[in-house]
């Protein structure tokens, strides 16, 4: 009963006409972006989070929120028509429902994508409802040491799923942290990395650090590229399925719901890994699976599902536990932290209109979206005919007018610029910016733990050792950091990765 009066509040608050309109156009957008390749939701959410400024806590994540679950369903579109992957989760969509679409069965893989996603993305909603209370009830059980360990394992296991090296991956987070740490010092007063810059001493506008290591260097990135519009796609006949074709998809569809579902939680990017687990699974328990690869049904079906169940999913640590998945939830942590709201545990007590809001939004949104994929397929196919030497630098104009307005100071869009500059250069030298994002957003959380904990330990720090949940925690971020390291496993990692890309 507990459950129905939180959901209700959840619906009441998401029902309401400003927020039913931010899911709309959260839901709108994040399908245009997955349309377009070369953009991507991390670097429009960067880019939107300035509007949150003027809108309210809850408006403002639940078109985040929907942006990000939106984009998922986006980029099947042009992945089944034009074998155009709008996401990096959808290029194995891409392998079999292009190859329907050659076949005439464009319509059939557009409906079953939509279909599944829905599905998916219904379920994994039901599972945040189900377990947000449990495991928020266990988060404010949590002393400093706890709370130490647990951030330190979401950073730990996020370098683990990161692209490449994860040794460069844990030395952006490292430089993400010192660079967190530039400005005043709240215990003490000092000023730390300020070059004697008084801009400085409120510390790095996260705003212009995320806009500028996302946005603006994936502007640059997307300069050197070569822009592919223009291009035929495969003809849509009809969109329902037959009945024959749904109960092929069906199997895949929950199939790929729980295991989206299950993946989306872990740190470093669960919709992508759960989108090559899911192919892979159908694969391997298919009776024919020499089909794969020409056309195979539960290869569009089951991706799909696992994609947006995964997309969904990976806002239950960042909304539970304040502990980011990835890049895109340490963005919403952003979002939360411009409105003055501690991000964790505490939310779903002090805000819970917020908390039930979003998560009640996720069903809206994915209703939404039902409608918006379908029908508008054209609309959206076309979308890739925008020149990129318009798309771009409007980009650049609104992304410098966005920074500037959160605080009327010029020297932000240098900030701005700056981290354009560094995301580039890493982008360059083959580092993920991602890490150093998740570096830059937890540091502080680390760091204040951190001496709590020594605080009331009276400077032992055995303490971390002799809290059992905190020693648990430490001992599953030692087991991470062993098993990525062998051999086996990290050739693996570099064929997942070698694979998206």
């Amino acid at each position: 009963m507990e459950l129905i009066g939180h959901l209700a509040l959840g619906f009441g608050t998401a029902l309401s006409p400003d927020n039913l309109f931010y899911c709309f156009a959260g839901a709108l957008l994040g399908t245009f972006i997955g349309v377009l390749p070369g953009i991507g939701p991390t670097a429009t959410v960067a880019m939107l989070l300035p509007l949150t400024y003027y809108l309210s806590p809850t408006s403002s994540l639940i078109m985040l929120a929907g942006i990000y679950y939106g984009s998922q369903y986006g980029g099947s579109t042009t992945a089944i028509l034009l074998n155009l992957p709008g996401e990096v989760s959808s290029s194995v969509t891409a392998i079999d429902g292009y190859q329907m679409a050659r076949q005439g069965k464009a319509g059939t893989a557009l409906a079953v994508a939509a279909i599944g996603s829905f599905v998916a993305g219904t379920f994994a909603t039901f599972v945040i409802a189900l377990v947000a209370l449990p495991l928020t009830g266990l988060a404010l059980q949590f002393g400093a040491a706890e709370n130490f360990s647990l951030v330190l394992l979401g950073l730990v296991t996020s370098t683990a799923l990161a692209h490449g090296s994860v040794a460069k991956a844990m030395a952006m987070i490292v430089t993400g942290m010192l660079f967190g740490m530039v400005g005043t010092d709240v215990d003490s007063g000092a000023f730390r990395f300020t070059f004697g810059i008084m801009d400085l001493t409120d510390g790095l506008n996260i705003v212009a650090v995320a806009l500028g290591i996302f946005g603006l260097a994936e502007t640059m990135r997307n300069v050197e590229a070569t822009p592919i519009s223009g291009l035929g796609t495969a003809p849509i006949t009809r969109l329902m399925p037959r009945w024959a074709e749904i109960k092929d998809a069906w199997g895949a569809i929950g199939r790929g719901s729980v295991i989206g579902t299950v993946l989306g939680t872990l740190p470093g990017g669960g919709s992508i890994l759960s989108s090559f687990f899911s192919y892979t699974l159908e694969k391997r328990i298919s009776k024919h699976p020499e089909r794969f690869g020409k056309g195979a049904i539960q290869g569009v079906a089951g991706p799909e599902s696992a994609n947006n169940a995964g997309a969904q999913t990976s806002f239950i640590p960042m909304l539970t536990l304040g502990i980011p998945s990835h890049p895109l939830m340490a963005l919403m942590i952003g979002a939360l932290m411009i409105q003055g709201i501690a991000p964790g545990p505490n939310v779903v007590r002090d805000q819970p209109d917020l908390f039930w809001g979003v998560i009640a939004s996720m069903w809206i949104g994915n209703a939404m979206l039902i409608v918006l994929n379908l029908p508008l397929v054209g609309l959206w196919v076309s979308m890739l005919k925008i020149p990129y030497r318009i798309l771009l630098p409007a980009i650049v104009i609104f992304s410098a007018i966005g920074v500037f307005t959160v605080s009327n100071n010029g020297f932000d869009v240098a900030i701005l610029a700056l981290f354009g500059v560094i995301g580039y250069a890493l982008h360059r030298l083959e580092c993920e910016p991602a890490p150093f994002l998740m570096g830059f957003v937890l540091g502080g959380p680390l760091e204040e733990h951190f001496r709590r904990a020594m605080v009331f330990s009276a400077g032992d720090p055995s303490v971390f050792l002799r809290q059992p949940i905190s020693a648990g925690l430490l001992a599953a971020a030692a087991l991470v950091l062993v098993m990525v390291s062998f051999p086996a496993i990290t050739r693996r990692r570099q064929e997942i990765f070698s694979e998206e890309g």
